[in-house]
């Protein structure tokens, strides 16, 4: 079964599974002892961190191990508010940084701190005049990931470190996406990553932070790791996880290149073989292994569900795959389609161009049937080939209005109050052709989702989107009928 959720977790690296049986047998004592058995232990971690530090770019001492990446990024961010805390309580984040960076800011913000959140461009990367402009003397702290976890679109690191650098601003970097293929460039302060994106085991994560950068740890101290992360250290796990990062990075120029012609593949594939397509992320500037698209008419989870069927284990950011109603706060800051959301992420060493071929021979099947299943307008180039072959679709009406249209049809109001992505989008494609040339329809709806995805319908449909307003229930979004 082909498992294209890399993005998520990878699979385990044969190098990890071999250390970590190894180490299994030499590294269970307590590294602060002196007997035999302590001082082996003590070998093997100062092993795994000359090696993860070798990765990084950093000095061993700069660098520790944490429970998890997650952990490694709330320990980073308090601890360099808390150093920095006479500069200022100011904190400075992309609008698509992990949630694990968006909830550290949440706490700081609880806590009396103010946090700045920089926007993005629609592939999902900042500016670095805009964020440089964000920054001043009471900011203690920025952050910015190197690729985003979601569309892969890479962010200018470089550029923006050196903003930093000249504002005295230290920058925490979340490498989690990006580490496996290279070092971080750009003259960071601290960066954050986790063993499971890059083949190693679960449970471990890296914190490095530079000589100079003033850091506070919080919470009890703890004499391990420099007194940033607490608890005994799971020796067996981080030799794994620092003998399989030197395995991908020996490994990652050819990888990277095979996998980046596959991922071209899908880029370029999907659109063509599937109608109403929106790729995302950034077309060159991005992660080897990861695409993202976005299917109009289509439920997410429904998508994600007929694709498991079908054998292949991918993710999404659609708010129809999670609990909530909000679309998510990547595809938000973006401001593109979101339903129907499917993200690609090939696993390294482990994906075949039979797999992607397979791939690309299902998909538009599957996606055409969960877009009948809703009830969707059948696309243009779909029917189009349907009245060729005799047959009499139920496409977008698109033609022009009647000469004497109702009063109704010239100011439609759409309730869809209740009913979530993609229903809200598939009526207003049904009713479009009922208003004459320059009138209007109304959706209301209360789905979030919404908000991104009837501007998207409208830019692939050539409609105009008016704008939104408030309404007694949910929001009223108008659309203009120009052709």
């Amino acid at each position: 079964m082909p498992y294209f959720d890399a993005a998520s977790a990878a699979p385990l690296h044969p190098v990890a599974r071999q250390a970590l049986q190894a180490s299994l047998d030499e590294g269970w004592a307590d590294p602060a002892r002196l007997y035999r058995e302590g001082r082996r232990a003590r070998l093997l971690l100062d092993a795994a961190r000359e090696a993860a530090a070798d990765a990084v770019g950093c000095r061993p001492d700069e660098l520790v191990f944490t429970p998890s990446g997650t952990q490694a990024i709330h320990a980073g961010v308090s601890g360099a508010l808390a150093g920095r805390r006479r500069v200022g309580r100011r904190l400075v984040v992309s609008a698509v940084e992990h949630s694990a960076v968006l909830h550290a800011a949440e706490a700081w913000e609880a806590a009396g701190g103010s946090v700045t959140e920089v926007g993005v461009d629609r592939h999902g990367a900042v500016a670095p005049d805009a964020y440089a402009a964000e920054l001043g003397e009471t900011t203690a702290l920025a952050c910015l990931q190197s690729a985003n976890h979601e569309v892969g679109t890479e962010q200018p690191v470089r550029e923006v470190a050196e903003a930093c650098r000249s504002l005295g601003v230290p920058l925490l970097v979340d490498a989690a996406q990006s580490l496996a293929w290279g070092a971080v460039e750009g003259d960071w302060s601290l960066l954050t990553a986790s063993a499971h994106k890059w083949g190693g085991p679960s449970g471990v994560g890296l914190l490095a932070v530079r000589k100079g950068v003033r850091f506070a740890p919080q919470g009890p101290a703890d004499e391990r790791e420099s007194g940033r992360s607490a608890g005994f250290q799971n020796i067996p796990a981080i030799v794994a996880a620092a003998a399989s990062l030197r395995a991908v990075r020996a490994e990652a120029a050819a990888e990277s290149a095979r996998l980046r012609a596959l991922v071209d593949r899908i880029r370029a594939r999907v659109p063509e073989l599937v109608p109403d397509v929106e790729v995302v992320g950034d077309p060159a500037r991005r992660l080897p292994h990861v695409v993202t698209f976005s299917c109009l008419y289509v439920d997410g989870e429904t998508l994600l569900h007929e694709l498991d069927r079908a054998g292949f284990s991918v993710s999404s950011g659609s708010s129809c795959t999670s609990s909530t109603l909000i679309p998510s706060h990547v595809l938000r800051a973006m401001g593109v389609l979101s339903e129907g959301n499917v993200r690609v992420s090939l696993a390294p060493f482990d994906t075949s161009e039979e797999d992607v071929d397979r791939f690309l021979a299902v998909l538009p099947g599957l996606v055409a049937g969960v877009r009948e299943r809703f009830g969707a307008p059948v696309p243009a180039a779909a029917a189009a080939s349907a009245e060729g072959a005799g047959v009499s679709p139920s496409s977008e009406r698109s033609s022009e209005p009647s000469s004497e249209p109702t009063e109704a049809s010239e100011s439609l109001v759409l309730d869809t109050l209740g009913r979530r992505c993609p229903i809200p989008v598939i009526e207003l494609a049904k009713v479009i052709g009922e208003v004459p040339v320059g009138r209007t329809v109304t959706v209301l709806s209360d789905d979030e989702a919404a908000r991104l995805d009837i501007p998207a319908w409208c830019g692939m449909r050539g409609q105009e989107y008016v704008g939104e307003r408030g309404a007694e229930a949910g929001v009223a979004y108008v659309v203009r009928r120009l052709r």
